[in-house]
C-alpha cells in the first residue's frame, strides 16, 4: 500500500498538467493494463501477490457415464472482457465486475459462505483474490505514464 501512496504523490504534479480528455484516455489505457495483469494471473491460478489459489475441491468420483473434466481453470468466464469490465471514470482507472457476476467474484475474493446453486447446499468458499496490483505493476504503470506524456 505504500508503494501506492508513493506512487499517487510523484504522480499527482504530472496528472494536474494533462487536460480532462487526456486524464481519461490516460486512464482507460491503466485501466486496461490493470485488466490484463489480472486476467493473466487468474488464467495461472494465482493472486495478485502472485500466491497460488487453493484448488478446486474435487469430488470423489464422477457420475455415472458422465466424462471427469481433468484440470479445468477457474473463472474462464468471469476473466473475460464481458464481465471484467475495464474503464474510466471520473479521471480515475477502474476495474470491477458488474451485476451477478460482481457478487460471484465477490464471494470467492473474501472466501465467503454462499449457496452452491440457487436453493442448494450453502459452501465456505476459500478466498481466492481475484482482483489487485500485480507484483511489479507500479513499474509498468509509471512506464505507461511516461510513454503517454512524451508522446503528447
Amino acid at each position: 500500500m505504500d508503494d501506492i501512496d508513493s506512487l499517487q504523490t510523484w504522480l499527482a504534479p504530472l496528472l494536474e498538467k494533462l487536460s480532462d480528455k487526456q486524464r481519461m484516455r490516460l486512464a482507460r489505457e491503466v485501466a486496461r493494463d490493470l485488466r490484463a495483469a489480472n486476467t493473466a494471473n487468474m488464467r495461472a491460478q494465482r493472486g495478485p501477490d502472485g500466491q497460488a489459489w487453493e484448488p478446486r475441491k474435487q469430488p470423489l468420483r464422477a457420475q455415472r457415464g458422465q466424462v471427469r473434466k481433468s484440470a479445468q481453470t477457474m473463472f474462464q468466464k468471469l476473466r473475460t472482457a464481458k464481465h471484467l469490465k475495464a474503464g474510466a471514470q471520473g479521471g480515475d482507472a477502474v476495474v470491477q465486475f458488474l451485476g451477478r457476476t460482481e457478487r460471484i467474484a465477490r464471494v470467492h475474493h473474501l472466501g465467503l459462505r454462499d449457496q452452491v446453486k440457487p436453493g442448494g447446499p450453502q459452501y465456505d468458499y476459500p478466498a481466492r483474490p481475484l482482483l489487485g496490483f500485480p507484483d511489479g505493476f507500479e513499474e509498468r504503470l509509471k512506464d505507461r505514464i511516461l510513454a503517454h506524456l512524451a508522446g503528447r
